[in-house]
């Protein structure tokens, strides 16, 4: 039984406890408009004093610990509790970065509480964090806190590292605070320059690279695409481009990879899939390697998401009834949402703006790297396999992927990398710009189904001189590489030397999801088809359609350099991989070097190649 004097001492630390929670920025809802949404803390405060009048194994006074967790999802807030946790816990899915800044980064882990008595609700996890600027994590750390975890964030924790250096190598640990030597793996991340760092000194004058991903689907195969990037690259920032997670279960049984839970509606089916997908080796490894900059796509939440939908749900009484759960839209979208911020290193944007993860990477005068959100925040309706009208309203001026509000952000972000003197502009996004007419259709859930959309975007390049922009694109589970110019215009755009295009876009294929070329389709096979796309295609550069892999992303002040990892095989965890293609864009030309890809590759077809056959 708990003493007078311990029970008292507890209570008169509640006012030093309340910052153990501001640290864990799972804890941070990007709905701040709606408080409705949110924990009740007057609540959750008389619940800590109730619990702290009862008898408690396995706890003791929060005494002495400052919370500094970062802004959470759902606005949960434990840090007036009077007691934590100290039966022991499990750092169950290591550690993870994100989010660079120059002098900050966002440090993640999980921390499970174990033993034969778990915690009541009412009783939160305290961990501490320290991050050193040796490997050896010897000296003084560079910043060191404290902060709480709980069920309510599903045990995740995210604290924001604060006072670094910028451009510095950090490694970084977690620790039970109750007993120092239960900690977890350590983990390596770094700092981005300062925005006015010259272009040459950005990254200590050595190319900066980055690794991009997109479309892991776990019951495909394994995510051998992580650990080639983080064991066999120069990597040192890792780019997902969304479908980080499916919604579905899919057959992976036959290679141990099957998928647990349902279909996701819920929550609890949401963590569930992400605590899933986070048991993967490779994405492990990945995650401890580098600090990753992510965005979703539709998959996050579900299958050809718009701004009210998904191809099977919605908030009509049909669109509730996909799942058992009886959740309707709305309610999976939030519980999606909530989820993602939980398992996921990144930052909230604007907590007024629900949804917002749009926003950008001053990284020196070399770059802006702009994330854009072309899925969840305010996209039109799309295609949803069953309302053939979207291909007639492809061309409607209006129709945006985007919303206004972040289109407009986006032009002006654009021309304001411009005016500050960046190099080069680097647009991380969903889905592939560049037309692609296949076989006499179009993919209208991407660009080719918002038209007026993407011309908008070309204007905007065109008119207001915006050189050096490489837009890179997931989604589409097949590699496309494309000088950047208005669709069908051979009049000022000249498909063999590139000249009259504006950038280059880099659209990279699935890391598992299968090929839209077909099932498990041989690059024999996918030849005869990119054959025929980049004949008909006058953007089109290159198209390969067989292997699942990534791309790296090389930038200096004088060129960019992209090189495309294919895998030979994801039904065994491995690292057998080979370069397909390597890219040169040089700065100031905006378009791609010739002979594009040297004028050979080891998988896919060039249009030089077609046209010479």
């Amino acid at each position: 039984m708990l003493s007078v004097g311990f029970v008292a001492l507890a209570f008169g630390a509640l006012a030093g406890a309340t910052v153990l929670f501001d640290r864990n920025l799972a804890y941070s809802s990007p709905f701040a408009n709606a408080p409705h949404l949110s924990h009740n803390t007057r609540s959750l405060q008389a619940r800590h004093v109730e619990f702290a009048k009862r008898q408690l194994g396995n706890t003791e006074s929060s005494d002495g610990f400052t919370d500094e967790h970062y802004p959470t999802f759902y606005g949960g807030d434990f840090s007036n509790s009077p007691f934590i946790y100290n039966g022991g816990i499990n750092f169950t899915h290591s550690v993870a970065s994100g989010d660079p800044f120059d002098t900050s980064v966002l440090l993640w882990t999980r921390a499970v509480p174990i033993g034969a008595t778990l915690p009541d609700q009412s009783v939160p996890v305290c961990v501490t964090f320290q991050i050193f600027d040796n490997e050896d994590l010897s000296g003084d750390p560079i910043d060191t806190g404290s902060a709480f975890t709980s069920y309510d964030v599903d045990f995740t924790l995210k604290v924001e590292a604060q006072n670094l250096e910028p451009d510095t190598h950090y490694w970084f640990q977690f620790a039970d605070c109750t007993n120092s030597s239960s900690v977890s793996p350590v983990g390596a991340t770094r700092t981005i320059s300062s925005p006015d760092t010259a272009a040459d000194q950005v990254n200590g004058g050595v190319p900066l690279t980055f690794a991009v991903f997109s479309c892991s689907q776990y019951q495909q195969g394994y995510f051998n695409a992580y650990g080639v990037a983080a064991h066999n690259t120069s990597a040192e920032i890792f780019v997902h481009l969304g479908d980080y997670i499916y919604e579905s279960l899919g057959n992976g049984a036959s290679i141990g990879r099957q998928t647990l839970g349902r279909e996701l509606a819920t929550i609890a089916d949401y963590r569930l899939r992400l605590n899933q997908y986070r048991t993967d080796a490779s994405l492990r490894i990945a995650h401890e390697k580098a600090p990753w900059i992510t965005v979703w796509d539709d998959h996050e939440v579900a299958d050809n998401a718009w701004k009210a939908g998904t191809a099977d749900s919605n908030d009509t009484s049909v669109g509730c009834s996909f799942s058992p759960s009886g959740a309707c839209f709305t309610d999976r979208k939030l519980a999606a949402v909530r989820a993602y911020h939980e398992w996921m290193p990144i930052r909230q944007v604007d907590p007024d703006d629900k949804l917002r993860i749009w926003r950008n990477f001053q990284i020196g005068k070399l770059l802006d790297l702009t994330m854009l959100d072309t899925r969840q925040y305010d996209r039109d309706i799309t295609d949803v396999y069953y309302n053939t009208i979207v291909n007639s309203i492809a061309d409607v001026t209006n129709r945006s992927l985007m919303g206004t509000e972040q289109e407009d952000w986006f032009y002006d972000t654009l021309s304001a990398s411009l005016a500050r003197g960046a190099i080069w502009r680097v647009v991380g996004q969903q889905i592939v710009f560049t037309q692609l007419n296949e076989s006499g259709g179009f993919d209208v859930d991407a660009w080719d189904g918002y038209r007026a959309n993407r011309n908008r975007v070309l204007d905007h390049l065109y008119n207001g001189n915006i050189s050096n922009t490489l837009i890179l694109s997931g989604d589409s589970h097949a590699n496309w590489v494309s000088d950047l110019a208005h669709p069908n215009d051979t009049t000022t755009y000249d498909p063999t030397t590139g000249q009259g295009a504006i950038g280059v876009e880099f659209a990279g294929t699935a890391v598992t999801s299968g090929s839209p070329f077909g099932s498990n389709v041989s690059p024999a096979n996918a030849d005869k088809q990119s054959q025929v796309l980049v004949s008909v295609n006058a953007d089109l550069q290159w198209s390969e359609g067989s292997y699942r892999g990534f791309f790296t992303l090389a930038l200096d002040p004088n060129q960019a350099n992209a090189t495309y990892y294919a895998m030979r095989n994801i039904k065994t965890p491995n690292l057998d991989s080979f370069a397909s293609a390597t890219f040169i864009v040089k700065a100031g030309e905006n378009k791609l070097s010739r002979p594009v890809a040297g004028g050979s590759v080891s998988a896919g077809v060039l249009k030089s190649q077609a046209t010479q056959t």
